[in-house]
């Protein structure tokens, strides 16, 4: 069964890195055949900017993620000992902000919203909760 992830952008694991557990449920959901196809394993957005604010190699990270199917924990750890122990705090931060104020185009919002049968005001704008309403909308699209 293909499975929408309804992990969060806007949520962090023990690390403190906002879409890193998103991020792993994408991959582990696509490298077990699980993944719902609207949804790319990997995309341009929050996933190549998380891999880049932790310098790690995409390539290298969704071998990984295929190869072993960690635990959440597991995956930590893994990066943990890539970055030798630690995380660079002020890369994190930096990613969490960006995270937190990127925006969708306005065609991207009004896509998400009217999908959802949101009428578009003007007061969702950012893309964490943007894209937890497209999640929602898909996975009950897909009980159907």
């Amino acid at each position: 069964m293909a499975t929408v992830p309804l992990i969060s952008s806007g949520v962090a694991g023990p690390l403190g890195v906002l879409h890193l557990p998103r991020f792993w449920q994408k991959v582990v959901l696509s490298a077990t055949g699980n993944l719902h196809a609207e949804y790319p394993e990997c995309g341009a957005g929050f996933d190549a900017m998380v891999l880049s604010a932790l310098e790690l190699d995409q390539d290298e990270t969704l071998k990984y993620l295929h190869d072993t199917v960690p635990t959440y924990p597991e995956f930590e750890k893994w990066i943990l000992d890539k970055k030798g122990g630690s995380l660079d705090q002020a890369a994190v931060d930096e990613f969490n902000a960006a995270a937190r104020g990127y925006n969708h185009d306005d065609d991207t919002r009004q896509a998400i919203l009217s999908s959802a049968g949101i009428e578009d005001d003007g007061t969702i704008l950012d893309a964490v909760h943007l894209n937890q309403i497209e999640d929602w909308t898909e996975f009950h699209a897909s009980l159907k």
